[in-house]
Parts: C-alpha cells; sequence; structure tokens
C-alpha cells in the first residue's frame, strides 16, 4: 500500500481560540501542538506565499493541531491579511466538511449544539451501504461556518460484490 491513512485535514478557521474552543466542547478534541503562535513572527512572506499558494501579503499568525482519539488529526490555520471567502458548502468543489464517528449519537448531537453547532435537518438514517440497524447522521454548522457530520453505523457497513476494500471505522 502506498498510503497507511489520512494524517490530518486543514481546516481555515476565523479565530483558533473559539474553533478550539468549540472542537473540544462539542467532540473531545484536544490540542497536540501549536507550531504557530502569536508570540511567534507571523508566517509569511515569497517563500511561504509561493510553497503554500497564498495570496501576496497573507500571513500565518495561529497553526494548531487537535486529536480526536483515533480518527485523523485537524491543522487549523488562522490567517491575518488574507481574502477569505464564507465556508463552503456540501455542492461546492473541494473539502466540504469533516465527519466524526460517534458511539453515543444522542450524547454527541446534545453536546456539539451545546457548543455553538447548528443542525441543518433533524437526525436522520444513512444512505446505501451505511443503512444498517440503528444508523444515525446529521450535518452540523460550526460557529464559523463549516461543515461537521455526526455519523453512527453500530452495525457496520455493507458492501457490493465488486468492492476492493472495506471503510475505515474508528476502533472503540
Amino acid at each position: 500500500m502506498i498510503t497507511r491513512g489520512i494524517n490530518h485535514i486543514g481546516l481555515t478557521v476565523p479565530d483558533i481560540e473559539k474553533a478550539t474552543s468549540f472542537f473540544k466542547e462539542a467532540l473531545d478534541g484536544q490540542v497536540a501542538y501549536d507550531s504557530q503562535t502569536r508570540m511567534d513572527d507571523p508566517r509569511g512572506g515569497d517563500f511561504v506565499e509561493h510553497v503554500l499558494g497564498l495570496e501576496h501579503g497573507a500571513k500565518i499568525i495561529k497553526k494548531r493541531m487537535m486529536v480526536f482519539n483515533h480518527g485523523p488529526n485537524i491543522e487549523m490555520f488562522e490567517f491575518v491579511r488574507a481574502t477569505q471567502n464564507n465556508a463552503d458548502t456540501l455542492q461546492d468543489i473541494g473539502f466540504t466538511h469533516i465527519s466524526f464517528y460517534v458511539d453515543d449519537f444522542e450524547a454527541a448531537f446534545r453536546s456539539i449544539k451545546q457548543a455553538g453547532g447548528q443542525p441543518l435537518s433533524r437526525p436522520h438514517s444513512n444512505t446505501k451501504y451505511e443503512d444498517t440497524e440503528d444508523n444515525r447522521t446529521v450535518y452540523v454548522r460550526a460557529p464559523w461556518g463549516s461543515l461537521i457530520e455526526l455519523q453512527t453505523i453500530p452495525n457496520g457497513y455493507y458492501y457490493p460484490s465488486d468492492s476492493e476494500s472495506t471503510v475505515f471505522i474508528p476502533r472503540p
């Protein structure tokens, strides 16, 4: 195999401290490290703009890696002097949402709402290949606008006969 798995997902937020509080309260996220803080010189300039594909003048002022139990990490960025758009919708091109697998769906749903998440709908059943007994899912908009999915599939997936692999589900 070429890949071992997903290490992290990059997420730009308008305020890292508020995003961190949300992820800690809503989903038990933990900070692994801050690789850029306000005490460091902002990360920018010609080289950084070139290697990261940033617009001229954009600077990273905070960068933090958060851990979520046994799944991929989330690396958050906070910028200054950067033109930024609102969070993408599910129909837009690019990374559109992060899905968190949860065991106690109702507790996770209460927690994410209490932390400021806004559900797009009521929880509902998953769709094809995930629609086994007791499955649940819901999309929630984070306080800064990004989409987060809560999902549980306690009785596993089923697969078509031509499936090449099974889907990763974090171990309890």
